[in-house]
C-alpha cells in the first residue's frame, strides 16, 4: 500500500517533522526509542489493524525520517491501560481506540486536540461529531460502525414494516426463532437500544449542537418501552439465554430469518451459504428505531513529545484514502473517510449498514455514561425475565442519577 496524498507532498510539514527527527527530539512514552536514535512515534494498535498501520507507517517512516513503532494491544485493554499510563509520563504517544471513551480522556487529562483543519470537511459528519468534545476534535476517525437487521432472503422476501410484522413473518418462516438478538443474563442495552430509541427514550437529551447534554437525563421516560420489555419476555420473544454466539450460530443455521448485529456477522452468514439483506431496524415503539452508532480512531497522548509528528502521521496518512480503504477491508466497518465510504458503498451491504447508520444517533462519550451502563443492562435482563418493569425502571432511574451526582 503506497499513500498517494497531495498534502504529504507538501514541503512545510514534512520538512519539519523530518527536521525535528534530525535535532534527535525524544518520543513521548515508556516504549519509544531513546533520543539518540532520533524521534520515534509509539503507537498502540490491535492485532487487526496492525498489518495495515504496518505498511502506513514504512511510507511515514520513508518520508519524514520519524520512525514509528507499533506496539500491538488487546483492544479491550487499551482504554484502562491508556489512561493509567498517560499521566505518569509513559505510554503511546498515538492509540487506537474508540470514540465513546473520550468523554474520560479529556476528563482524566490523557488526550490533547488534534488540528485537523479543512480535511475535517473529508470525513463523515457523525465520525467528526463522535471524535468530538466540548467543540475540539480529539480523534482521527477510521471506521464508523452500527447494528441493522440481517435479513435470510430465502426465508423473508421482505424487509418488515415494524416490530409485528418482524414477530409475524419470522412465525410464518416456520423457524425456530421468529428473529434473533443477543441479550445475556447481564443484558445489552447497546443492541436494545434501537427499539427503546423507538419509544421515545434517549438516554440523555442533546444541546443544540447535537452534543450530549449531561444533566438532562431522559431514560427515565422509558416506562412504556420498559413495559413493552417485560412483554417480550413473558411471549418468549426476549431471551437473556441468547448470547451473541447463539445467535450468531442459530441465524446461520437458517433457524430465523432475521438477526439484529452489526458488519462483523454478515461474512459469517455468507460464508454459510445464506443469501444476506440488510434492513433498518423495525420500530416497536412507533418512533424511528435508531441505532447506536460507534465510531474508531485513534487518539494523541496529552504527554506525547511529538505531538507535530503525530498529527501528520494522522492526518496524512491514515486520513488517507488508501489506508482508509485498507482499514474498511481488513475489517469490514465502514470507512469514516468520505472518499473511501463512498467507494465500499458500491457493495449494496456496506451502503445498507450505512443508511441505517445515518438514522442513528452517536453512542454518548460523555463521562456520565459510565454511571448509565452498569444499571441499565441488568435492568433489562431483570425485566426480560420476569421482574416488574415500572418498578425496576424507577429504580435504574434513581439510580443512574444518584451515581452521576456522587
Amino acid at each position: 500500500m503506497r499513500v498517494t496524498n497531495s498534502s504529504i507532498l507538501k514541503a512545510g510539514a514534512l520538512a519539519t517533522v523530518a527536521a525535528l527527527a534530525l535535532a534527535g527530539c525524544s518520543a513521548g512514552g515508556n516504549d519509544s526509542a531513546d533520543s539518540e536514535s532520533g524521534t520515534t512515534l509509539t503507537v498502540w494498535v490491535d492485532a487487526d489493524r496492525a498489518p495495515v498501520l504496518k505498511e502506513a507507517a514504512a511510507d511515514f517512516t520513508e518520508e519524514s525520517g520519524v520512525k514509528v513503532k507499533l506496539v500491538q494491544k488487546d483492544f479491550g485493554k487499551i482504554q484502562e491501560d491508556f489512561t493509567a499510563q498517560v499521566p505518569s509520563g509513559k505510554g503511546p504517544d498515538i492509540t487506537i481506540g474508540a470514540h465513546d471513551w473520550l468523554g474520560g480522556f479529556v476528563t482524566n487529562g490523557v488526550v490533547q486536540p488534534i488540528e485537523l483543519g479543512d480535511k475535517a470537511s473529508e470525513f463523515e459528519d457523525v465520525a467528526i461529531q463522535a471524535m468530538s468534545y466540548e467543540g475540539k476534535t480529539y480523534g482521527l476517525p477510521y471506521a464508523i460502525e452500527n447494528i441493522a437487521l440481517l435479513r435470510n432472503t430465502a426465508l423473508a422476501a421482505e424487509a418488515p414494516t415494524d416490530y409485528n410484522d418482524m414477530v409475524a413473518d419470522g412465525t410464518a418462516a416456520g423457524t425456530e426463532f421468529p428473529f434473533l438478538i443477543q441479550v445475556t443474563a447481564e443484558g445489552d442495552p447497546y443492541h436494545m437500544y434501537p427499539f427503546q430509541s423507538s419509544f421515545g427514550a434517549p438516554v440523555f437529551g442533546t444541546n443544540e449542537d447535537g452534543s450530549y447534554n449531561p444533566e438532562d437525563l431522559q431514560i427515565g421516560e422509558g416506562t412504556g418501552f420498559a413495559a413493552w420489555l417485560a412483554e417480550q419476555g413473558a411471549a418468549g420473544l426476549l431471551s437473556t439465554s441468547i448470547t451473541g454466539d447463539i445467535a450468531k450460530e442459530k441465524f446461520n443455521a437458517g433457524a430465523s430469518p432475521f438477526f439484529i448485529t452489526g458488519p462483523w456477522n454478515v461474512g459469517p452468514a455468507q460464508e454459510a451459504g445464506i443469501d444476506v439483506a440488510v434492513d433498518p431496524i423495525p420500530s416497536a415503539g412507533g418512533e424511528v428505531a435508531q441505532p447506536f452508532v460507534g465510531v474508531q480512531g485513534f487518539f494523541v497522548s496529552a504527554k506525547s513529545k511529538n505531538t507535530l509528528a503525530a498529527n501528520e502521521f494522522l492526518t496524512n496518512f491514515i486520513g488517507t484514502e488508501d489506508v482508509q480503504t485498507a482499514l474498511f477491508e481488513k475489517g469490514q466497518r465502514p470507512p469514516a473517510l468520505t472518499a473511501s465510504f463512498e467507494k465500499a458503498a458500491s457493495d449494496p451491504i456496506v451502503a445498507a449498514f450505512g443508511e441505517v447508520g445515518a438514522t442513528g444517533a452517536p453512542q454518548p462519550s460523555i463521562p456520565q455514561m459510565g454511571k448509565v451502563w452498569q444499571f441499565w443492562g441488568v435492568t433489562e435482563a431483570a425485566i426480560i425475565d420476569g421482574g416488574d418493569p415500572a418498578a425496576l425502571w424507577t429504580k435504574m432511574t434513581a439510580d443512574i442519577q444518584a451515581a452521576i451526582a456522587e
